[in-house]
């Protein structure tokens, strides 16, 4: 008995030593030939918009607003509203003829929460625009009528830095990456200028957690005209993102003295050109962002009851068909353009025009939906999934809020694109599909048609899409006035 508990202690621990080297075994070799990930495995990245902050919404706290630095902010906003709070907003909203409640304090830091909630993961956000509220110098001109055009750059410069600096204080050492929209400028909305000392002081902020080898150039570019490159994070591979600051290309577009003035929007347009070049040469992938989102402005066009069939034009977002026209012409290169502004989840198709359909490139775009709820839609956020290799945008999911206060506020999966519309991938091929699938059924009776238009304005059921939705469809492949023109009114 006592031979045999011996035999089997000894074989025990013989099989011990060899379990233990070839695990040494495995482990060395491991260190020396790293396992590749799985080809599968996806970056997630947060995509945001319109989110249109409210710093007056509580009118009694604006002075506190003011005086206090951006650090102070959040305290002096968490403290419980004034008790004419409502009034004096409703005052203030009548006095500057606007419409509608953008994100207030409240549905701001729901929006926070939700993002740590379902995007914890992001390895960079972007913000495709209009980080502050509507009719914001009215606001503020009519609270501070002695202010002067300094003071009143001081405050939205600090109200930029605010909503900045409260993703990077959700998200540390996750990369923030900003465009500006038509709100957000120190001189009124859809006014700038060029070289000024606005953008110089927001691209300091804009640019501030860059890495140090790219951040002067971008700092210095954003001083110019409010655009900039910087390289997207790994484990994207050789891949950057080129911001535009399209206010410049706007149709409604003016300097802060009230002049239009093309010299901005040919400089952007001269040095987009440069990097889609540079770019091509290196074989790098390239991702576009701007706010205004170019193409024909649907909306306006129906809302002055344009007939375009007898030779009205189109209301169009930009001045001019330049920018679709160059990012399609480097659709080897661009992987995806990304714009907003409309408050809508929206996707679109940018061609080349004048070419033959064997030779012309597009480029898919996704329009995101607004956290601003100033239209009726809950305020929502998208996260994306992107293919590490290729920079292609593998899905994407959208998450709302249920509410439109911020108050008690859960927010849940609005869609997933994968499953709404059975594909595998955003990308040229799949939406060039669902699009000809769209055109194809002109009553919106397909589940694809109708997801779409459930989903367009997020958790607000309206009846226009479904009513303009042949033409609307029109808008998303074709940005030219003549391609427009020629898809709505077939027979001429």
């Amino acid at each position: 008995m006592k031979r045999n508990l011996a035999a089997r202690t000894l074989r025990a621990a013989v099989l011990l030593q060899i379990a233990f080297l070839l695990f040494i075994g495995a482990s060395l070799a491991q260190s020396t030939h790293p396992v590749a990930p799985p080809a599968n495995v996806t970056v997630p990245a947060l995509l945001l918009s319109d989110i249109h902050f409210e710093p007056f919404w509580d009118p009694a706290k604006v002075t506190q607003l003011v005086a206090a630095p951006v650090s102070e902010w959040r305290a002096i906003l968490a403290i419980p509203p004034s008790p004419d709070q409502l009034l004096r907003f409703t005052a203030l909203q009548q006095s500057c003829h606007a419409r509608g409640v953008d994100t207030s304090f409240a549905v701001f830091e729901s929006s926070l929460k939700a993002m740590r909630s379902h995007a914890a993961d992001a390895k960079f956000i972007t913000v495709s625009g209009d980080l502050l509220s509507h009719a914001f110098q009215c606001k503020y001109n009519t609270l501070f009528p002695q202010s002067t055009p300094a003071d009143y750059r001081a405050f939205v410069e600090k109200a930029l830095d605010y909503v900045i600096g409260e993703l990077y204080g959700a998200f540390p050492n996750v990369p923030v990456y900003v465009a500006l929209g038509n709100n957000d400028s120190d001189c009124g909305d859809y006014r700038l200028d060029a070289h000024s000392e606005f953008l110089a002081a927001s691209g300091t902020e804009v640019t501030r957690y860059f890495p140090p080898s790219e951040r002067k150039a971008a700092e210095d570019s954003f001083a110019a005209g409010g655009y900039y490159s910087v390289s997207l994070p790994a484990p994207i591979e050789n891949a950057r993102l080129l911001v535009l600051n399209d206010l410049f290309m706007s149709s409604n577009y003016a300097t802060c003295a009230g002049k239009a003035d093309p010299t901005a929007a040919d400089a952007q347009l001269a040095w987009l050109r440069e990097q889609l070049i540079e770019a091509r040469a290196s074989k790098q992938k390239i991702w576009v962002m701007g706010h205004i989102p170019p193409g024909v402005d649907l909306y306006a066009t129906a809302r002055r009851m344009a007939d375009v069939c007898h030779g009205q034009e189109p209301t169009m977002f930009l001045s001019s068909e330049k920018l679709a026209d160059l990012i399609a012409e480097f659709g080897d290169v661009v992987k995806l353009a990304v714009f907003a502004h409309t408050h809508m989840d929206e996707m679109r198709l940018l061609k080349e025009d004048g070419q033959s359909s064997a030779t012309q490139k597009s480029v898919a775009v996704k329009m995101v939906s607004s956290i601003s709820p100033i239209n009726g839609n809950h305020p929502s956020i998208t996260l994306a999934q992107i293919d590490p290799s290729s920079a292609e945008l593998a899905d994407y999911k959208v998450f709302a809020a249920s509410n439109l206060t911020g108050v008690d506020d859960p927010w849940t999966e609005e869609y997933d694109f994968a499953r709404s519309y059975h594909q595998t991938e955003y990308t040229l091929s799949s939406v060039s599909q669902l699009i000809a699938g769209f055109a194809a059924d002109p009553d919106a009776k397909t589940q694809a048609s109708q997801n779409y238009i459930k989903d367009f304005s997020v958790d607000y059921a309206s009846p226009l899409l479904s009513l303009a939705w042949p033409q609307y469809v029109c808008t998303m492949t074709n940005h030219t006035r003549q391609t427009f023109k020629a898809c709505v009114c077939p027979a001429q």
